[in-house]
């Protein structure tokens, strides 16, 4: 009979045999458990804050913000119509970022650069609209979802300057001009305003007490339309001013003096307007009229040199 293949330990080897597994079971533990004890701690610590930083202080959240519409236009266009100012936005995230987002730090651009003249409807979305937010933060909502918009195209015009004036010039006086420099302006702005547009205004001049020759510097000028704009704000008004006028008609005598062949005019009535105190000093033979030239025209009246640049003809019948 072949023996067996079976190896029989006796006693006393099992025992060794129990001894040095647990030694070696001990000495696993001790290396993993008891060695370096307060460096694993540590990483333990370290580990498992963050694992609850990431599993349990990040918990996805949303929160809704009433945050300004900033629209983006063309330079060659402008709204004419008075956009939605504000929306309501919803985002989600990272709550501690979430937490942290201000409304003032927030803004909803629209492009609107490629969009041509018109009215339109345009859509409000998280793909139409451009919101600026941390890294683990998305835009989720919009609303109103869709608004109303009416682009014009912008022109440009050379517009005559109106000058305003206010107060009271001393008695027996008055402004004989008031000639802005430059007497026009450019209006830029849309075209079914700027095409309307007769004159833009200057800010109210003062004329209390004024009784001479004077210029106002740098008076402001604008127009009434938020929309439209002047590219020159200011201007200078040069004011003339003087006695009160009034008008005299003077009988001129004429000598040989023919408007058509054969028929000689024999007087001419001037009607002048001019100074009070100088106009009513003045003279029927202060005055000369010169026949029109060959080549054609008007006959000429010429003032006298008190009454040059001062007073103006307003009437001339000969007799």
């Amino acid at each position: 009979m072949l023996p067996s293949s079976k190896v029989m330990l006796s006693d006393h080897e099992t025992s060794k045999l129990r001894e040095t597994n647990s030694l070696s079971i001990s000495r696993v533990f001790r290396k993993v458990f008891l060695d370096d004890w307060t460096l694993k701690l540590t990483a333990l610590i370290i580990t498992l804050a963050l694992w609850f930083g990431v599993t349990g202080l990040s918990t996805p959240v949303t929160k809704r913000f009433s945050i300004p519409l900033i629209p983006s236009i063309a330079t060659n266009v402008e709204i004419i119509n008075t956009p939605r100012e504000e929306v309501d936005i919803v985002v989600s995230g990272d709550k501690r970022k979430v937490d942290q987002l201000s409304r003032s730090d927030l803004v909803a651009a629209l492009d609107l650069r490629d969009v041509a003249p018109g009215d339109w409807v345009i859509s409000l979305s998280p793909e139409t609209v451009d919101v600026t937010l941390p890294q683990g933060v998305k835009l989720v909502e919009v609303q109103p979802s869709r608004i109303p918009i009416n682009l014009e195209a912008v022109e440009e015009r050379d517009i005559d300057v109106k000058v305003v004036l206010s107060g009271t010039l001393p008695p027996g006086s008055e402004v004989y001009s008031a000639n802005p420099l430059p007497a026009k302006i450019r209006v830029r702005g849309p075209a079914s305003f700027v095409r309307t547009l007769e004159n833009v205004e200057t800010d109210p001049v003062d004329l209390a007490g004024r009784d001479k020759d004077f210029t106002a510097r740098q008076v402001p000028v604008g127009v009434s339309n938020r929309k439209a704009s002047v590219l020159n704000t200011v201007v200078d008004v040069v004011f003339r001013i003087g006695e009160k006028r009034i008008e005299r008609t003077f009988l001129v005598p004429l000598s040989g003096f023919a408007l058509t062949p054969g028929m000689e005019q024999k007087t001419a009535l001037l009607t002048i307007y001019g100074p009070r105190t100088v106009v009513q000093a003045a003279e029927p033979t202060d005055f000369r009229i010169e026949p029109a030239p060959p080549e054609g025209g008007q006959p000429r009246v010429v003032l006298p040199p008190e009454l040059e640049n001062i007073a103006e003809v307003r009437k001339v019948i000969f007799r």
